[in-house]
């Protein structure tokens, strides 16, 4: 572990040592997610710090695992390229560009489907006023962080070749984002009752990475393959 980056690590540690205190503080009747976790910027919880903590709070253990171990196996990669400030920055940048689409489709959802209601029944005869729905609302995860992640090793290494499961066989890591990404849309643009998945989030990560890296190249800040 001496040589592993230093920013990807701390990060992993981080976002660990937030999972636990959730859980440790949770018997205190302390909820660190809805403290911490994004909440729709026109809800009472909503404060602009959200926008930076909710990417280091996580739903639960798979959740935790895979955004860590995504983490681990493609941010240790760009960190030794880029250099620890640089991936740093676009961690960074990402995951808030990711929780800030993610509030422009919620606004756009309230205002084109709930604003014209009081309150929202939420099971049999329990009706609660809109303001406490709204308080519902809260996202969280390192989620959108990772897409870019995903879609700067993707643009950095296109061709190199990942196993991922379920497939049997190996794929390009620039047809694995594109299939990624066209599942999010796809996925965020579907109706489906339960799903409790913040796609938009994870787009938004892809979409503010993907300018970061059209920027730095711009400026020949940056040098590598690109899909």
């Amino acid at each position: 572990m001496r040589e592993f980056p230093a920013v990807t690590k701390n990060l992993l540690a981080i976002n660990i040592l937030m999972f636990i205190a959730t859980i440790v503080l949770r018997r205190q009747d302390i909820d660190l997610n809805n403290l911490l976790g994004l909440h729709l910027f026109i809800a009472q919880d909503f404060k602009p710090y959200q926008l930076v903590t909710y990417m280091f709070m996580h739903g639960g253990v798979m959740h935790l695992f895979f955004n860590m171990f995504a983490l681990f196996m493609f941010g240790r990669v760009l960190e030794t390229v880029w250099g620890p400030r640089r991936f740093l920055t676009y961690y960074m940048l990402t995951g808030i560009g990711a929780g800030i689409l993610q509030q422009i489709v919620q606004y756009i959802y309230f205002e084109t489907s709930l604003s014209m209601y009081s309150g929202v029944t939420i099971a049999p005869n329990v009706v609660i006023s809109m303001a406490e729905y709204l308080n519902l609302w809260n996202t969280v995860g390192a989620s959108g962080a990772v897409y870019g992640v995903l879609l700067a090793f993707a643009m950095m290494f296109p061709n190199e070749r990942l196993f991922i499961m379920p497939f049997p066989f190996p794929i390009k890591a620039k047809y694995f984002v594109i299939m990624y990404g066209v599942i999010e849309l796809i996925s965020g643009l579907s109706p489906r009752a339960g799903d409790n998945v913040a796609h938009f989030a994870h787009l938004g990560g892809m979409l503010f990475g993907l300018i970061l890296i059209l920027y730095w190249r711009k400026k020949g800040d940056i040098n590598g393959p690109y899909i």
